[in-house]
């Protein structure tokens, strides 16, 4: 009988050999025989060899999830290696994403204005991405004429999320009447918490207290519905209304 030891090397060798076989990068070696045995193999299989034996959506999200929490920097650096290889639009756009989601919202704008050119100037994405990049450097003065450029597009322009970002702009800069109606009309629409979230502080910051609370409410009934996969985002949402509620 093979002792407890002899089986969790076994597991790792066999990870290390899918690996190797598989042409997966590297650090996988390191991080299953090195940096964190018998975890880093667990990882590796829940990460890279689980989706390929299911081969369904919920084992692709599994996949992505634990290759993300264990290598967050990991998209970026695919793209910008794409970006350095063919600095297409769609390429930049992808470059653009990775960053903002590491908090890197300069760097981001930064593609998002480059990409915005010529053809593309009016690409109701690229708009989007840039004025929320601009949101989040506090730079609400900058993000407007890019969302009323947004905005005269048609429906392409007019967009649960675009008028999140629209709000959030007249916010920063006082306007608060329509701040209202744009994050209003966001919060209705948008699937998750982020709009309900950012309009339950609005309505606090601007001192409608009562209206806030029940805006909490109905956060809190829709964190409990949560599925497991999206818990741990509705949770984060729930924690920015309460803290900037509690700031107002």
């Amino acid at each position: 009988m093979i002792p407890g030891f002899g089986l969790v090397l076994l597991f790792s060798i066999a990870m290390c050999v899918h690996v190797v076989r598989t042409h997966q990068q590297m650090y996988w070696l390191f991080i299953i025989l090195v940096a964190a045995p018998p975890i880093g193999g667990i990882v590796y299989f829940v990460a890279i060899v689980l989706p390929e034996l299911m081969g369904g959506s919920t084992a692709r999200r599994l996949g992505q999830a634990a290759r993300d929490r264990l290598d967050p920097d990991r998209e970026y650096r695919q793209a910008r290696a794409m970006v350095d290889d063919s600095p297409t639009v769609g390429n930049r756009m992808r470059l653009a994403a990775a960053a903002a989601s590491l908090g890197r919202h300069a760097e981001a704008e930064e593609m998002y204005r480059e990409a915005a050119q010529g053809i593309h100037a009016e690409d109701p994405s690229l708009l989007l991405g840039r004025a929320k990049a601009l949101l989040e450097l506090n730079r609400a003065e900058e993000a407007l004429p890019v969302l009323e450029k947004l905005g005269g597009l048609g429906e392409a322009g007019r967009t649960p999320q675009a008028a999140l970002a629209m709000g959030r702009a007249y916010q920063a800069l006082g306007r608060n009447a329509e701040a209202d109606t744009a994050l209003q009309w966001a919060a209705g629409r948008l699937p998750g918490l982020e709009g309900i979230a950012r309009y339950a502080v609005f309505l606090a910051q601007t001192g409608r207290k009562a209206e806030a609370q029940e805006a909490l409410v109905e956060i809190d009934k829709r964190c409990a519905k949560a599925t497991a996969h999206f818990r741990k985002e509705a949770r984060a949402w729930r924690d920015f209304a309460v803290a900037g509620m509690a700031g107002a």
